[in-house]
C-alpha cells in the first residue's frame, strides 16, 4: 500500500514538477518527508511571504504551476502577497496547504485549527478571496483527484492559484488499490485545450485591420502569460501596425523595434498616449483596459464611437469590459494572434513615422547627469546598459518601478517583470532568486530600500541554492513615492528611514555588497554582479529631490492635454 502523501510525491513527479518553494510545517511535513527521495526539489526560504512570490514567478516565468507549500495560518497570511499577485497577474500556481486541525479534536478549537469549525478560523474562507478553485478533500483518493485538478484548473483559461487543503488523516492514510470513483493517471487528467476565436470574429478583425489608416496594438500581460512574442511581432508586421504596451504589457515586444512606441496609461510615456489616442482602429492583446493603463478614462483618450476596438482575451468577460468592442477575438493570445498574423497583409506609411520618435521617449536630460547622489533616471539607464536579451530585471513596487517603467528601454521579450497584479512591495527579490532557479539568464532586482527591507533574507536563499541574482537598491532613505505625496515636509507618518547600510547586511549573509554614490561606480558595481557566481546587492543612494510624481503627472497632464482634438 502507498500512502497520500507518498502518491502526492509521484503525482507531481508524474507532472513534471521541478521545484516545491515552501516551508515545512503542520501536517505539509508528510509531504515534504517524501521529496528526498523523489526528482522534485525543496526551495526553502526564510518565510512563507518569499516562497509564495518565488512560486508566482516561476509560473509567470515558464507557464507552468508554481508549487507553494506550507503550514495552513501562514499560507493564508505571509503566504497570501504571491498568491494575490498570481491571481491578478495570471500567473499559475498550485498551493498544497493544510488546516491544522486535530480530528476528533477539531470542533473543540485546537492551536492553529483552520478548518473554520467554531473557535478556529477558517483557511478555506480566505482561500476562496484569492484562489480560482479550491479544494478540501477528506480521504486519500478525493485528495490524489483535487491535486490534479488543482494543477489543470492552474493553467486553464486564464491561469492563476489553485489550493488543496490538506486534510491531517487523509494524509497519512494508504491510497486503496481500486478505487471507484476511479483515480485517473495525472497526465491524462490534467490535460487542457487553447481556445481559438471563431473563423467569423477572425475574418471580421482582419477586415478592421487592413482597413485601417492608423492601427495600433495594445499588448498586455495575457501576451507574456500565452508566450505569444513572436505571434505578436507578425501581427505588428502583417498589419504595419504600431505597437504600446501596458505597465504589465511590458516587454511583451522589443522598446528597441521600429514599431515601438512605449508605455501607455496613467504611468506610461506622453508619446504611447498620443499614438493610441491618433489611432483609427486598436487591436488589445490580452489586456483588459483597467483605469491606469487608460488614464482613468479620460474622454480624450480611447474612444468607442471614433475608434474601430478588436478586444483579444482569453476570458470572454474581459473582451469588451471596460470599453465597448466592435470585434472579440475570446481565445488564447497565440492562437488568436496566430490566426491574424496568417490572414492579413496590409501595409501604410504611419507606423514607423509615428513610431520613430519614441527613442526620445525613454530620455531626459537626467539621464546623463553625472552628480551626486546619483538621478534615478541615471541609475536606470546605467541598469539598461547591462540588460541585453539574456537578462531579466524584476522589478518592485514604488518610485523605483516607474523610473524603470519610464526610462528603461527593454531590448527584447521578456527582459522585464513587475509586480503589478495587486503590486506588492517587495516582490522583486524573491522573484529574482526564482528567475535565477528556473532560467540559464542573468537577473537584475530592482527595487527602493522600503522594499528591499521587506525581503531581504532574499540575498540569503540565494546564497544557499547557488545562484547570483543582482540586487539593486535605489536607497532615498524613505518611502520614496508616499513621501514626494506630501504638501511640506512632515505632513504624512512613517515616511522616513534611518541610514542602513545594505551592504554590510549583504556580506552577513555571504553576499558581496557595494555602496555607489557616484554613476561611475554604480556602473562598475552592475558591471561585476553580472560577470559573478555570487549575489551582488548595490547599496545605490539616489537623490531623492528627483520626483517621480511630478514626472507622471506632467507625462499625463500633458499627454491628455494634446490628445485628440
Amino acid at each position: 500500500m502507498t500512502t497520500t502523501a507518498s502518491a502526492l510525491v509521484e503525482t507531481l513527479e508524474e507532472l513534471g514538477v521541478e521545484y516545491v518553494f515552501g516551508y515545512p510545517g503542520g501536517r505539509v511535513i508528510e509531504l515534504l518527508d517524501h521529496l528526498p527521495e523523489s526528482d522534485v526539489d525543496l526551495v526553502r526560504p526564510r518565510d512563507e511571504r518569499e516562497a509564495s512570490v518565488m512560486a508566482e514567478t516561476y509560473g509567470r516565468l515558464t507557464g507552468r504551476p508554481g508549487v507553494l507549500a506550507g503550514q495552513g495560518p501562514w499560507i493564508g497570511s505571509l503566504g497570501m502577497i504571491g498568491q494575490m499577485e498570481a491571481r491578478l497577474s495570471s500567473s499559475p500556481m498550485v498551493v498544497l496547504t493544510e488546516a491544522s486541525e486535530r480530528g476528533e479534536y477539531s470542533t473543540l478549537a485546537p492551536y492553529q485549527q483552520a478548518r473554520g469549525d467554531y473557535g478556529g478560523f477558517s483557511l478555506p474562507s480566505i482561500l476562496d478571496g484569492v484562489s480560482k478553485e479550491w479544494w478540501f478533500p477528506r480521504t486519500p483518493v478525493e485528495t490524489l483527484r483535487s491535486t490534479q485538478l488543482a494543477f489543470k484548473h492552474a493553467v486553464a483559461a486564464r491561469p492563476g492559484p489553485t489550493a488543496i487543503i490538506l486534510d491531517g488523516d487523509a494524509i497519512t492514510d494508504d491510497v486503496p488499490d481500486d478505487p471507484t470513483p476511479t483515480a485517473w493517471d495525472a497526465v491524462s487528467q490534467t490535460r487542457t485545450w487553447d481556445a481559438a476565436p471563431s473563423a467569423s470574429d477572425v475574418a471580421d478583425a482582419v477586415d478592421a485591420l487592413e482597413g485601417a489608416e492608423r492601427p495600433v496594438i495594445v499588448a498586455g500581460n495575457g501576451v507574456h502569460a500565452a508566450q505569444a512574442y513572436d505571434e505578436l511581432a507578425a501581427v505588428a508586421e502583417a498589419y504595419d501596425c504600431v505597437v504600446v504596451t501596458s505597465y504589465l504589457g511590458k516587454s511583451t515586444y522589443p522598446e528597441t523595434d521600429d514599431r515601438a512606441a512605449g508605455v501607455m496609461g496613467s504611468f506610461g510615456h506622453e508619446g504611447a498616449n498620443q499614438v493610441v489616442s491618433e489611432a483609427d482602429t486598436l487591436l488589445v492583446a490580452g489586456c483588459r483596459l483597467n483605469p491606469m493603463d487608460t488614464n482613468w478614462q479620460a474622454p480624450e483618450f480611447i474612444r468607442p464611437d471614433e475608434q474601430m476596438i478588436v478586444h483579444a482575451d482569453v476570458d470572454a468577460r474581459n473582451a469588451g469590459w471596460v470599453y465597448p468592442a466592435d470585434v472579440g477575438l475570446i481565445g488564447d493570445a497565440k492562437e488568436s494572434l496566430a490566426a491574424l498574423a496568417d490572414a492579413g497583409d496590409a501595409s501604410n506609411d504611419w507606423a514607423m513615422e509615428r513610431a520613430a520618435a519614441a527613442e526620445e521617449w525613454f530620455t531626459a536630460p537626467e539621464c546623463e547627469d553625472d552628480s551626486t547622489p546619483i538621478k534615478p533616471q541615471r541609475a536606470v539607464k546605467e541598469i539598461e546598459a547591462v540588460v541585453d536579451e539574456e537578462t531579466i530585471v524584476t522589478a518592485d513596487s514604488g518610485n523605483n518601478r516607474f523610473w524603470l517603467l519610464y526610462y528603461l528601454q527593454t531590448p527584447a521579450v521578456r527582459t522585464y517583470f513587475g509586480s503589478g497584479g495587486v503590486g506588492g512591495m517587495g516582490w522583486a527579490n524573491p522573484a529574482a532568486v526564482s528567475a535565477a532557479l528556473t532560467t540559464d539568464k542573468d537577473v537584475v532586482a530592482v527595487a527602493g530600500d522600503g522594499g528591499f527591507s521587506m525581503t531581504m533574507n532574499s540575498v540569503e536563499t540565494a546564497v544557499e541554492y547557488g545562484v547570483a541574482p543582482t540586487f539593486v537598491v535605489l536607497n532615498d532613505t524613505s518611502l520614496g513615492m508616499v513621501r514626494q505625496m506630501q504638501g511640506e515636509d512632515g505632513d504624512i507618518a512613517g515616511v522616513e528611514f534611518h541610514d542602513t547600510d545594505f551592504a554590510k547586511a549583504a556580506e552577513a549573509f555571504g553576499a558581496v555588497g557595494t555602496r555607489a554614490t557616484d554613476p561611475e561606480a554604480f556602473a562598475a558595481a552592475l558591471e561585476d554582479g553580472k560577470a559573478a557566481d555570487v549575489p551582488h546587492v548595490i547599496d545605490v543612494r539616489i537623490d531623492r529631490e528627483e520626483d517621480m510624481a511630478d514626472t507622471l503627472a506632467s507625462s499625463f497632464y500633458e499627454s491628455v492635454g494634446g490628445l485628440h482634438e
